[in-house]
């Protein structure tokens, strides 16, 4: 590959992700909430300077996280509107939650859950719409996870989904969406829990899982533009691991032991969005490589990769499946 379609291709990328050079690198405000940890929790509720690519949810509980650090190892915990109320380690920060839940009778969490995980150099705000809409017309206590997609190798982000889905304590049933990358660290969680004598999950709780533009079969692009430099520095480990070390990573990914369905975008006419990629795509992801062996259903629908999971027909298809195991309306059986 010459080195100006490299450029070519890593361009289309940033356009298709809708990102700019300058999102790679840490903010002022983002540095300035990372300090080491003092050993101490701290009690007075202050905003966060942000640094979404740096902090990893660790513990949901009715909107309220506890937050582990990707360069300090240290934690902290906020509140529904991103205040900060304490500092420390996570047994400070679930004490602080603990007494929280106490002081305003807060009960437990029940019911069926869905834990939603964005794709990479994403953040949760960016699932916010098929969040609420799982909330208010599915009913489910939906965990919207942070996480700094770019700062840490998949097997660690599958660590700390393991942390979340370990403290949901009294959810009955757990089910899962994943966009783009995020369905590859739901695998490597999946993968990470197989007992290895039985080949089942030591996690019972997990019913259905819907995945939208997965890069099931690695990345296209981020093997095309392995050897860039500034693609590389934007898109950290989990970049290459999707791209140029995809065959090393694979080992560690499970097929879903449950029922789960695959919603790819793609124009349905085998030339796709992006001229750059062969067969049908939808901007970013091919469509061939969105399937998985074992999939309960599979869709393409014409949506881009970046805008899918705010699109109100992947929405409708996405809560059908999470309720009813399937993409599209059952057919009507006439009357005799």
């Amino acid at each position: 590959m010459t080195r100006r379609l490299a450029v070519l291709l890593f361009v289309a990328l940033i356009a298709l992700f809708g990102l700019t050079i300058s999102g790679a690198k840490p903010s002022e405000k983002e540095t300035q909430d990372t300090k080491p940890s003092t050993g101490h929790a701290e009690w007075i509720p202050m905003p966060t300077m942000g640094g979404k690519q740096f902090w990893a949810d660790e513990l949901f509980f009715r909107s309220w996280r506890i937050q582990r650090n990707a360069l300090t190892n240290h934690c902290r915990l906020l509140d529904p509107s991103n205040r900060r109320h304490a500092w420390g380690t996570f047994d400070e920060c679930r004490a602080k939650l603990d007494e929280i839940k106490h002081e305003r009778k807060l009960p437990p969490m029940t019911g069926r859950a869905v834990i939603v995980l964005h794709g990479l150099i994403r953040s949760r705000e960016s699932m916010s719409r098929l969040c609420e809409y799982l909330d208010q017309q599915g009913g489910f206590t939906v965990v919207d996870v942070g996480y700094p997609s770019t700062r840490r190798t998949i097997g660690e982000h599958a660590k700390s989904l393991a942390r979340i889905v370990e403290n949901l304590d009294r959810i009955e049933e757990i089910n899962f969406v994943g966009h783009s990358m995020g369905n590859i660290v739901v695998r490597h969680y999946l993968g990470d829990q197989l007992d290895p004598a039985t080949g089942r999950l030591r996690e019972r709780r997990i019913k259905r899982m819907v995945m939208l533009g997965p890069p099931n079969q690695g990345s296209y692009l981020a093997k095309a533009l392995a050897d860039n430099g500034a693609f590389g520095a934007i898109n950290g480990t989990p970049g290459q691991e999707l791209g140029a070390d995809w065959a090393v990573i694979e080992k560690r990914l499970a097929v879903p032991p449950f029922e789960f369905g695959v919603i790819a975008g793609g124009r349905g006419d085998g030339s796709g969005y992006n001229p750059i990629l062969p067969d049908d795509d939808d901007g970013t992801v091919r469509v061939a490589s969105t399937h998985l062996a074992g999939e309960a259903d599979f869709i393409v629908l014409p949506v881009l990769h970046s805008f899918m999971m705010s699109d109100r027909r992947v929405m409708d298809c996405t809560l059908r499946f999470l309720q009813k195991g399937r993409f599209r309306p059952a057919k009507l059986t006439p009357r005799k």
